[in-house]
């Protein structure tokens, strides 16, 4: 699976939220080169107490496999403190998600890419539609901005966070 592939992450914070988010543009451009950068959303935490969220969509061009991938991204989740002791639904310093690897949808393999996260969180699925409308879910084959526009947009409210690259 190998070649230039179109990858789409979503990043989240809510620990200095704003200084990780800088950090890990900063550590995803000096690797990959020219990023995709969605708008920058908050919201309240989900499941637990906590300070706001910082979420964005970072799209990447890699030939890189998808193990190769996840360890780069991983390293720099732990640069920036990630600590990988809490809870599922914990305050992270920050967190780096795969949404999609090309169009493969390696569910099948029991990895959650597509992740789930798309169809079910609107700070993963408005930036997405944001920097990809007309992209095609992999496994729905419905674009993201249909799959926003049918969204319940109400249940999950967040707000624009103007941030500069």
């Amino acid at each position: 699976m190998h070649g230039n592939v179109q990858v789409w992450l979503g990043l989240g914070s809510n620990i200095d939220a704003e200084l990780n988010i800088r950090a890990a543009v900063t550590a995803l451009r000096r690797h990959y080169g020219e990023l995709v950068i969605s708008p920058v959303y908050e919201s309240e935490a989900v499941g637990f107490q906590g300070d706001n969220f910082l979420n964005l969509v970072v799209g990447i061009q890699t030939d890189e496999s998808i193990d190769e991938l996840n360890q780069v991204l991983k390293k720099i989740e732990d640069d920036n403190g990630r600590s990988r002791s809490g809870e599922k639904f914990s305050s992270r310093s920050l967190d780096i998600d795969i949404l999609t690897y090309g169009q493969h949808d390696l569910t099948e393999q029991g990895i959650n890419i597509p992740r789930h996260e798309i169809l079910t969180y609107a700070f993963v699925l408005k930036p997405l539609s944001d920097v990809a409308p007309d992209g095609l879910h992999p496994h729905l084959e419905m674009t993201y901005k249909r799959l926003w526009d049918g969204f319940d947009q109400q249940s999950q409210p967040m707000r624009h966070y103007e941030m500069d690259f």
